[in-house]
């Protein structure tokens, strides 16, 4: 069974329940949110950007980015988590953007994109665009690369995710937007020295063995098995590994919103397991992808300045 993509064209999120039509309140349990306890209209009806990252931290620091960059008013230093009252993800919001760590893997992703998805629909949000931005391992590229994912794949290099529901796997597409690939293409021209490709990434469902590494606590293949994988992995067009993508773009895909995915390589699978660059190495490029989407949401908000830009990143 194949679902296919669903698309709201008034700009309203659109959500595939018919069962939310009848229930007297919606309790997004894991944000600590509700529609009869919080007004989520007025709390978020004027999101336009939505970016989910892993690290509650790192979108923390990407929505104290935001607020500086979009010339807020106020401390971005003093930024309040709305789902402090649980300890399952982080939520910021800087004007018309929001910021939520969506921590590791498939599972969890996807229970915090079914309560995202809810809480815009009952916000009533229009026009949303939704990206995620993360770390991941390169395949055949430079650490620091930065990755728009064009389709994500799963282990075996097909364009789709399967989701088993009841007793049936239904397959969906994962396919991303094509022109907001471009135009994240076309934002990382601005930048000097910063590498980005478009290329196909990886989705698998854990860190060692589904990524085909040698140094976890089980492993039952040689180096030169793995190698044989992940060469087959690059011919087919992938050009990084993570572990959220295939869910990201089906879900998205299916509630009409225009998705992307941008990622910072750490390191070159083809060439190790583990990651040794220096802590300050890799904090500069989980921030790339942060830069990337600020000028993004900066040139869509017209509000972009090209000089400024040159203070961040020099020549």
């Amino acid at each position: 069974m194949t679902e296919r993509k669903g698309y709201a064209g008034n700009g309203l999120v659109h959500v595939k329940n018919p069962h939310l039509d009848s229930m007297d309140e919606d309790v997004l349990y894991h944000f600590n949110l509700g529609t009869k306890t919080h007004n989520l209209p007025v709390m978020f009806g004027d999101v336009k950007f939505v970016c989910v990252g892993g690290s509650p931290n790192r979108m923390k620091a990407f929505a104290q980015l935001m607020h500086k960059e979009l010339g807020l008013e106020g401390d971005g230093k003093d930024l309040k988590d709305i789902c402090a009252g649980t300890d399952r993800y982080s939520m910021y919001k800087a004007g018309p953007v929001l910021s939520i760590s969506h921590g590791m893997g498939v599972p969890s992703i996807s229970i915090m994109l079914h309560e995202l998805i809810k809480l815009l629909h009952h916000a009533k949000c229009r026009d949303v665009t939704i990206i995620r931005i993360g770390t991941s391992g390169g395949l055949g590229i430079d650490p620091g690369t930065v990755v728009i994912t064009d389709i994500a794949v799963d282990s075996f290099f097909k364009a789709q995710f399967e989701q088993v529901i009841l007793d049936n796997i239904v397959v969906r597409s994962t396919e991303l937007d094509k022109d907001l690939v471009e135009e994240l293409l076309n934002c990382s021209k601005e930048i000097h020295d910063f590498p980005t490709l478009i290329g196909h990434t990886m989705c698998t469902y854990d860190f060692y063995e589904g990524q085909g590494r040698l140094d976890g606590a089980l492993c039952s293949f040689s180096n030169e098995k793995k190698l044989e994988y992940l060469k087959k992995a690059h011919d087919a067009g992938v050009r990084n590994i993570e572990m959220e993508s295939t869910v990201f773009a089906a879900i998205c895909g299916l509630c009409g919103l225009k998705a992307a995915v941008v990622c910072v390589a750490l390191l070159n699978r083809l060439e190790g397991d583990q990651i040794k660059a220096p802590h300050e190495v890799l904090v500069e490029y989980q921030q790339r992808p942060q830069h990337l989407i600020s000028i993004f949401i900066k040139k869509r908000l017209g509000l972009y300045n090209q000089m400024e830009l040159l203070c961040i990143f020099p020549e």
